[in-house]
């Protein structure tokens, strides 16, 4: 059925300390001198020692790939940096007993500088040598001396690795010429597959592997990387399977072992001759290592009703999350079961990615009015004819607010990492597929991420944003998705956590700001043809604190992944320091509430950070800064203020002085309209 998994879960003490024989691991001379800095290595020894302190059970600090040469010789082929690292960490620490040694194939100077450690000759290497004396100084520097002992054990015992050693079947020479021709080391996620693969026969693994290559295409949709009928149905349009037995087969395996396959034949991108439409592309907004991640989460999460908050949405632990999957009492001894219902779970993942979740077109730069999100699904109207068309086609108002439900998400979480959202909605559409049921899930989303998690102190850490796990622990609850509500005051809620004088606010808490506002108006005029004089777009403006400035920034506003700097209308350089105080000047605190926050483009903030606020007004709406680095509707609220008081101030209506078109009393005012809508 399959071979001895080639990946196992060593510590330090296994690496260096133990075993009946004595292992030498090699550096061949292929590898870069040791380059470790002190930041580097500093980090390592905190992070280690947060660890000990806070008494987690496991720290895992990476992995190594070696292949073995002899009975007891490792030549290490990834990770050496660090192995290295730790050799000099456990010299630094006077742990003398180490068992297995370290050395360097073809660098004398190198090989006898490690032998000899602490002891310097005149000829060393200075780059082993620097390393030493930055662990020493970095353990004097950061551990206690009462708990070094302490330290040392958790470091030996606790500390772990994901030791991979490249099979002795695959011929090493083909590996490197194959790694020298496509220019890149092995990835991690291709070991995982060559770890799936192993748990398979040979007809599982053909399927696997076709699975495998087309889901790892990430800027285009699964439909057109395997365009089955069986899978997709006759429009391409519909997910029909249920398991894994039932992907067709094609293209019959020629038995080689996994890896070498692997290598033979690496992932197929797409090229000029796939022929695929421009609209038929787009930007990936996560990449294949850290989606094959929320897969993992969602098998785990959905099918063995496993607890996983622990598990990290971050392609830098991809080999130590899937080593501790396969090591689970659930799945240890049915690993060809596991396999297959990942495999499974991974292609419909990837079909509702590719059809129910935004995508970012292809384009060099974003052009005002023109949305560059996508939400659609690919369709087959006949063999000739196939093309995206809208996820919601028969009701533009429920499309257009997924759009920018989703889109929201997307920009207030750009990283590739950590992406909770999606596992949430993919979680979601698993179950139901239903575009009503969608609509209304993400509206329950975004308030729970806003209510739950960026109004709950518990969540957050002193600079606002959500502490690790936060998003779980309110969202997942008893193996289900919750986004109940609770019923409390959360105007005092949102004063108590965003007080005045703090300038740390999350980017999602301003884009769900213009969510909602958008809300407002495609709940209230959107369609109506509402003029000016009419009572219900008076009211309209009248909630938002302004007067009419016309409904094109609702109608095509969308969100941008430019508008990432925070704002001061009244710029901070215009204000008074706290107790100097005078006349009609504001302080640095008053100036630091959401009331005088706004998200615009970091170009637009630099350019013009330390402008008056009718400085600002007039440079941000005369046309020439672009329209989307200030388009948030927020700022549009607050500019639009500024210019109803400069007309009242020269009308002799308002008695304020020059320069004080934009004051407290409005940031207040304004914050005041904000929360009324969004609360």
């Amino acid at each position: 059925m399959g071979k001895t998994l080639p990946l196992k879960e060593q510590s330090i003490s296994q690496i260096y300390l133990e075993g009946q024989e004595n292992i030498i691991y090699k550096i061949p001379i292929y590898q870069r001198n040791y380059a470790w800095e002190e930041d580097e290595i500093t980090a390592l020894i905190k992070d280690v020692y947060d660890s000990f302190c806070n008494r987690k059970p496991v720290y895992y600090i990476g992995t190594l790939v070696t292949y073995k040469r002899e009975d007891n010789e490792y030549e290490v082929i990834d990770g050496q940096q660090r192995l290295t690292t730790i050799y000099i960490i456990l010299k630094s620490l006077g742990i003398d007993e180490i068992r297995n040694k370290l050395t360097f194939t073809a660098r004398k100077v190198s090989a006898e500088t490690i032998k000899n450690l602490p002891n310097f000759k005149e000829d060393i290497d200075k780059g082993i040598e620097k390393g030493y004396k930055n662990a020493e100084k970095a353990i004097k520097n950061n551990i206690d001396t009462e708990k070094l002992k302490e330290f040392e054990h958790y470091l030996l015992y606790y500390v772990h690795i994901i030791h991979y050693c490249v099979p002795k079947d695959v011929d090493l020479n083909h590996y490197f010429e194959v790694m020298n021709s496509r220019g890149e080391q092995l990835e991690k996620h291709e070991i995982v597959k060559s770890i799936f693969s192993s748990h398979l026969n040979k007809t599982e693994q053909t399927t696997f592997s076709r699975i495998w290559e087309a889901c790892s295409e990430m800027t285009c949709y699964i439909q057109q990387k395997l365009p089955d009928t069986i899978i997709f149905g006759n429009k391409l349009a519909t997910f029909n399977i249920r398991e894994f037995e039932s992907i067709p087969e094609k293209n019959a395996s020629d038995g080689k072992n996994a890896i070498l396959n692997l290598l033979q034949e690496p992932i197929e991108k797409m090229g000029e001759n796939d022929n695929l439409a421009q609209n038929d592309e787009f930007q990936p907004i996560t990449d294949f290592p850290n989606f094959l991640l929320i897969v993992l989460k969602l098998t785990l999460f959905r099918n063995y009703n496993l607890e996983t908050i622990d598990l990290t949405l971050d392609d830098k632990e991809l080999l130590n999350e899937f080593a501790k999957a396969l090591a689970l009492k659930e799945i240890a001894d049915k690993k060809n079961e596991f396999t297959k219902l990942f495999a499974f779970n991974l292609l419909k993942a990837k079909y509702l990615l590719d059809n129910y979740i935004v995508h970012h077109v292809v384009s060099t730069k974003e052009q005002s009015g023109d949305n560059p999100w996508k939400l659609q699904r690919y369709y087959q109207e006949n063999k000739n004819k196939k093309y995206p068309k809208n996820l919601s086609d028969k009701d533009n108002n429920i499309q257009e607010e997924m759009v920018h439900i989703l889109s929201m998400f997307e920009v207030s979480f750009t990283a590739r990492q950590r992406k909770n959202y999606l596992f949430y909605c993919l979680l979601h559409l698993f179950d139901n597929m239903e575009i009503e049921t969608y609509l209304d899930f993400l509206r329950d989303l975004a308030d729970k991420y806003f209510y739950g998690v960026y109004l709950n102190n518990n969540c957050l850490n002193d600079r606002k944003q959500p502490k690790p796990n936060a998003f779980d622990s309110v969202i997942l609850k008893d193996g289900e998705i919750n986004l109940d509500i609770e019923d409390i005051d959360y105007k005092t809620e949102f004063n108590s956590v965003y007080k005045q004088g703090n300038s740390d606010i999350s980017l999602f808490v301003f884009n769900y700001t213009d969510y909602r506002l958008w809300i407002k108006y495609a709940e209230e005029l959107r369609g109506r043809k509402a003029k000016k004089e009419s009572n219900i777009r008076k009211r309209f403006f009248e909630d938002l604190g302004c007067s009419d400035f016309e409904l094109d920034v609702f109608k095509y506003f969308y969100f941008s992944r430019t508008r990432k700097s925070l704002e001061h209308y009244y710029s901070q350089s215009k204000a008074i320091k706290d107790g100097d105080v005078a006349g009609n000047a504001i302080s640095e605190s008053e100036i630091n509430c959401f009331g005088n926050f706004a998200m615009i483009g970091a170009e637009a903030n630099s350019s013009g950070s330390n402008w008056d606020p009718k400085a600002k007004l007039n440079r941000y709406i005369d046309g020439k800064t672009d329209p989307i680095s200030v388009a948030s509707l927020k700022f549009r609220i607050m500019m639009q203020m500024c210019q109803d008081n400069d007309r009242a101030i020269l009308k002799g209506d308002l008695n304020r002085d020059k320069g004080m078109e934009w004051n407290t009393e409005d940031m207040q005012v304004h914050q005041e309209k904000m929360l009324n809508i969004i609360l």
